[in-house]
């Protein structure tokens, strides 16, 4: 059987996939439609380019995402290496200079001798050989319909938002000050705006009622619920903003020695520390209303935007339709999905799907069954979420302890639940590494960890 594979698209999951292939001894051409074919998003022609956050989210080793991470890095996972090459002070979270880490990435591809990187769209998939589909939600509009025709049925989409970007010149630093949440990690890597009652209701009022970018006409509005627009947020109530993103809890205004009723936090963007976003503000306002109303905001009267919040659509398939717990179409088990378009979502649990895609695809091409994870750990589980035909209603998730198989513990504290479900999920790896013949490193646990 041919040893050499065809990647569909450069973004987190297929440059992983590839350089999970690579390393297997197994070659690869990688199709990354960017700058030839742009998108509504994208803004450079690097491979992996993070365009909704810079976060990677929490870096808590008890924290399911912090799992996710260790375990990916335990199989030698490109994505999280320069992610941890590029980290910026971002608190217990893990968040990365977007330029320096898709740096990373382009050279590690182009510079591996297993690996073809071709800059052209792939607008159909191809009849013959092993292939992997990591296109990501904003599949080209060809490839997207030669998708619908393999599946014999439409992809499912929602519409995920984009937080905006200011320049840290520009901010009042009399008025903004910097402190992390109970001073985790470096104490001061959150920039904070902090509102009074009144400025907060003002804010309130003129978010919900900004004009909007709307769905084209013949598409409804469907959000993923851990992405949603700020305002779509603010709607639900007049707190929900102050019980979310712009929670006061653990700061303190040191120009009045009080916690703020509100506060809108930034994260550094860039290594230089000149730019920064608006941490959980990814907006379908109109950028003219978004311009207006964040300048009304305490320390952000001059605010200078260097990307304003937008709205895109994110294409996924109905995978319990149509994969098995190893990605693979169950129709057509030379043909694997990988990456948002099967329904994880985040960037580490895109990377995760590619990672796992390009392991079974090397067992498929040695001539082995492949075999899922363990749904016990945080790669399986998300690999069984996606497969499972049970669903009511199949949405995108990203990974929680919820879709782990439950355990029965005695009553405890939550954060000592959660070390209990870690700790199993690493005794389950520790096994599936063996039986595949895989050498991995699992860390030690440490002896202390931030909540």
């Amino acid at each position: 059987m041919s040893r050499h594979v065809t990647i569909i698209g450069g973004g987190l999951a297929g440059c992983e996939a590839a350089h999970q292939l690579a390393r297997r001894g197994f070659s690869s051409t990688l199709y990354e439609m960017r700058p030839n074919l742009e998108t509504s998003v994208h803004k450079t022609d690097g491979l992996a380019e993070l365009v909704c956050s810079n976060s990677l989210r929490s870096d808590d080793y008890f924290h399911p995402v912090g799992l996710l991470k260790r375990e990916m890095s335990a199989w030698d996972s490109l994505v999280i290496r320069a992610a941890r090459e590029s980290a910026l002070p971002a608190g217990s979270a893990l968040a990365v200079d977007r330029e320096a880490f898709s740096s990373y990435i382009t050279s590690a591809i182009d510079e591996h001798t297993n690996i073809e990187l071709v800059r052209e769209e792939c607008p159909k998939i191809p009849e013959d050989g092993p292939v992997i589909i990591a296109s990501g939600p904003l599949t080209s509009q060809a490839l997207s319909e030669d998708l619908y025709t393999f599946l014999g049925d439409q992809a499912l989409y929602f519409y995920d938002a984009i937080a905006p970007v200011v320049e840290y010149d520009s901010l009042n630093m009399d008025v903004i000050f910097a402190q992390s949440r109970y001073d985790k990690g470096g104490g001061a890597d959150y920039l904070n705006i902090p509102l009074t009652r009144d400025e907060y209701e003002n804010f309130h009022r003129e978010f919900v009622n900004a004009e909007r970018v709307g769905a084209r006409p013949h598409e409804k509005m469907i959000y993923f619920e851990g992405c949603l627009p700020a305002e779509v947020m603010a709607e639900r109530g007049v707190d929900t903003l102050r019980f979310g993103p712009m929670k006061p809890v653990g700061l303190m205004d040191p120009r009045t020695g009080q916690q703020p009723y509100a506060v809108i936090q930034l994260r550094q963007d860039n290594y230089a520390r000149s730019l920064w976003n608006l941490v959980g503000f990814q907006t379908q306002l109109k950028w003219g209303d978004q311009k207006r109303i964040f300048r009304m905001l305490p320390g952000m009267e001059n605010a200078r935007f260097v990307r304003f919040g937008m709205i895109h659509r994110n294409t996924f398939v109905n995978s319990p339709r149509h994969l098995d717990a190893t990605f693979s179409f169950t129709n057509n088990p030379r043909v694997f999905l990988a990456g948002q378009v099967t329904g994880v979502e985040g960037y580490v649990e895109s990377a995760a799907s590619g990672l796992m895609a390009a392991v079974h695809m090397a067992r498929y091409l040695d001539g082995a069954k492949p075999t899922p994870f363990p749904a016990e750990t945080a790669m399986g589980a998300l690999a069984h979420y996606v497969s499972f035909s049970g669903h009511a209603s199949f949405q995108p998730t990203n990974i929680n302890f919820g879709i782990m198989p439950q355990m029965k513990v005695r009553r405890m504290k939550r954060r000592e639940k959660r070390k209990q479900y870690v700790r199993r999920a690493w005794v389950e790896m520790a096994s599936y590494a063996q039986l595949m013949g895989e050498s991995i490193n699992i860390p030690e646990e440490p002896r202390e960890s931030t909540t």
